[in-house]
């Protein structure tokens, strides 16, 4: 059987920027093993496959090369982006049924896609020199104003304040011991970031999630949401902003991304996060099963 695979590149900030995506309509003929190989074939980090469901607008799953994961906001910025062009949304809010939860997708009037992330959940603070060894920093350069910690809004990761960009762009990571830390502490990764405020940028980021078989992505959308909890509740986002928060990520890679986030919040605590952007670099390949 031969099926249609379109491929865009999500959070992309110029034509060579972004996170790949693999995306499949119409999905329901498929079953687990069929995805996988697909997913397998495609080689990206995330793709996803687009079904009906019985209690949202649409469904979707998330394959990478090696397995199912719960959700990925760059696969889901890269599918309502196709489905706007192949006219199957249009401007609205729609709900999405996801192994993370029901959510809710939004497309603005300037055709940018918002996914609704969970409320964030925090966890324990990992010990500060384990994750710098395996960074192959020193805990010097670790932002020490800031925790070290495990957020999830969707996805759990380890969040590491770096010191300074200069810092972040020159880390060079032992795959290897991240890969036992992340299956310590069950978490699909590491998320670094640092911020920027002689660009204006919220904060510029790096991840990694070997454990996955992603050594290093260049747009993390479930990252930048659960670290726009974070910086919340540290205080680092006080007031609830007019406009959309900016994260970068990519640079290392050569694929520069920016990712917006929305965070609202009453009294104390955050009562939405919303992690969006636009997916450009539309092709389409076909692949047999």
């Amino acid at each position: 059987m031969d099926v249609h695979v379109y491929t865009l590149n999500a959070f992309s900030k110029n034509v060579n920027g972004g996170n790949p995506a693999g995306v499949v309509l119409d999905a329901d003929v498929l079953n687990l093993e069929d995805k996988q190989k697909i997913a397998r074939q495609i080689g990206f980090s995330e793709t996803a496959f687009v079904q009906q469901s019985d209690i949202a607008n649409f469904k979707l799953s998330y394959f990478t090369p090696n397995h199912e994961v719960d959700l990925c906001g760059h696969a889901t910025i890269a599918t309502f982006s196709l489905m706007l062009l192949k006219k199957r949304v249009r401007v609205g809010t729609y709900s999405l049924e996801t192994r993370a939860g029901l959510l809710e997708v939004t497309v603005d009037g300037d055709h940018r896609v918002y996914l609704s992330q969970s409320l964030p959940t925090f966890y324990e603070q990992p010990d500060r020199e384990e994750i710098a060894d395996s960074l192959n920093v020193s805990v010097l350069e670790l932002d020490n104003s800031l925790p070290i910690e495990i957020v999830s809004t969707g996805l759990k990761d380890i969040l590491v304040p770096i010191k300074s960009v200069d810092i972040l762009n020159k880390i060079k990571p032992d795959f290897s011991q991240i890969t036992e830390v992340s299956r310590k502490y069950h978490v699909v990764g590491y998320h670094l970031f640092t911020p920027d405020p002689k660009t204006g940028v919220t904060a510029c980021c790096r991840n990694f999630a070997p454990l996955y078989d992603i050594p290093e992505e260049s747009a993390t959308g479930t990252s930048t949401g659960a670290l726009t909890c974070y910086l919340y509740k540290y205080g680092r986002i006080s007031e609830e902003p007019v406009r959309p928060l900016i994260f970068e990520q990519g640079y290392s890679m050569n694929r520069p991304s920016l990712i917006l986030s929305k965070l609202t919040h009453k009294q104390g605590r955050v009562t939405r996060i919303e992690v969006g952007g636009t997916a450009s670099n539309l092709n389409e390949r076909i692949v047999m099963i």
